[in-house]
Order: structure tokens, then sequence, then C-alpha cells
């Protein structure tokens, strides 16, 4: 191993794609809510359409347009704007906050838990995600992520990519940013971490967009690891 990954103390985590199967998840949520309900609806395009939006909002909340507003809200406009656009009427309340919390509800990479068991041996394991505390704090109890703490956006105040989500959160770890090791699914991630000082991980994750995925299929970058899942990046960080 060199100098340079000797050096890192902690394994900061992109969560949504990277460790948990944000789409197969809501998916599944969405079918169980529509037996109930006698909804036909295309749950796939749903998740798509969900995920779609997920840039956007924070982009608004980047430029100033929102507030500082954590992910939960902003799942929570785009749910009401695609009930309509999908014909989904008729849910009280409860079921609208329901489908939202979906988002705590979603379900990890078969890998992942037994990959950050190997590596929480070794690493302080910490997200580094736009996911609110609490959202990502009911996931992994749900999931069993053997998380060492919660950090991210909502604790910086700040959405990735910009320098401060990253900065903050190893600034919390005590640590400087060539003592984190970025690990994410997405190479502009990476890229942003990468400027920041951060050492990077890319994991594959070549379903995250369903069987047509067609970004982030390889590493694009001077990674310093390329894993095919969470295990092998265990084994390449001899852990």
């Amino acid at each position: 191993m060199s100098e340079a990954l000797e050096a890192v103390r902690a394994l900061t985590f992109d969560v949504f794609g990277t460790v948990v199967d944000w789409r197969s998840s809501i998916i599944r949520e969405g079918e169980a809510l529509g037996q109930a309900r006698g909804l036909r609806v295309d749950w796939a395009k749903f998740a798509d359409a969900w995920r779609a939006l997920y840039q956007p909002m924070m982009q608004r909340v980047r430029t100033g347009a929102l507030p500082w507003t954590k992910l939960d809200d902003l799942h929570r406009m785009s749910l009401e704007r695609l009930l309509g656009e999908f014909g989904i009427g008729g849910l009280s309340a409860d079921e609208i906050d329901h489908l939202n919390r979906a988002w705590h509800r979603l379900d990890p990479w078969p890998d992942t838990v037994p990959g950050l068991t190997r590596l929480r041996r070794t690493y302080i394991l910490a997200t580094l995600s736009n996911g609110n505390v609490a959202l990502i704090m009911n996931m992994a109890r749900r999931a069993g992520l053997p998380w060492d703490v919660v950090l991210g956006a909502e604790v910086a105040r700040h959405y990735k990519p910009d320098p401060e989500a990253y900065l903050v959160t190893a600034d919390l770890l005590g640590l400087g940013p060539a003592q984190c090791m970025m690990v994410a699914a997405h190479n502009n991630d990476l890229a942003a971490a990468s400027r920041l000082g951060f050492r990077t991980a890319f994991v594959h994750r070549r379903t995250e967009y369903g069987p047509d995925q067609t970004s982030n299929l390889k590493a694009e970058g001077p990674w310093d690891v390329v894993a095919e899942d969470f295990v092998d990046l265990a084994t390449k960080l001899h852990c």
C-alpha cells in the first residue's frame, strides 16, 4: 500500500447508490402502496422521476433560490409534484408521509454490510451524504449499517459538491482531507473530493439506475482504488 493510502484514517461514504440500492427500494415501496390502494402506476418510472428531481432541488439550495432545506423536505416537495404528474390521488396525509420516508427504508447492496464490517476493523466509517441525519440514521438502524458517525450535507449545511460538505466532515473527524478517503460509485463525487485533497475509492454500481444505466459504468479518473464492491474494497485495503 502506498504512503498516501497508509495515511488514511477514515472512509467517508456517499450513500445513495453507493451503499444502498435506492431504485429497487423505491419501486418496492411504490408497489406495496399500489397493491394496498389499487393504484396502476409504473413504479420504475416513478422512482426514476423522483430521483431525477434530486439534483435540481439541491441546486436551488446551492444557488440560494431556497434557504437551507434538508433532504427529507426536498424529497417531499418533489413527491407532491410527482403525485400530480402520475395521477396518484386520494392518498391520506399519513400515506404521503410514509411514502416520502421510503428513503429512510432503502435496502443495502448485498455486499454492503459484510464489506463495511471488514472495513470498520481498520477505519473510521463516516457518511458523507446529502441525506439528512434522521434519514441516514433510520436507514442504518433498519439495514444494520455499522457507521461510526453520520455526517455530511445537513451537518455542513451545504450539499455536495460544495467544498464545505467535504471539508466540514473531515474537520469534525479531527482529520485532514488527506487522512480521509471518499468512497463513491459516482465519478463527479470523487472528483470534487479529490480536488480538496481526499484520497478516493471508486466502487462499481452498474445497475444503480437499472439495467439500462449509461453513466458511472467505469472509473473515469485517477482514483486511488477501484473496486468491484465493498468486499473487494476491503480486500484491496487489506482489511
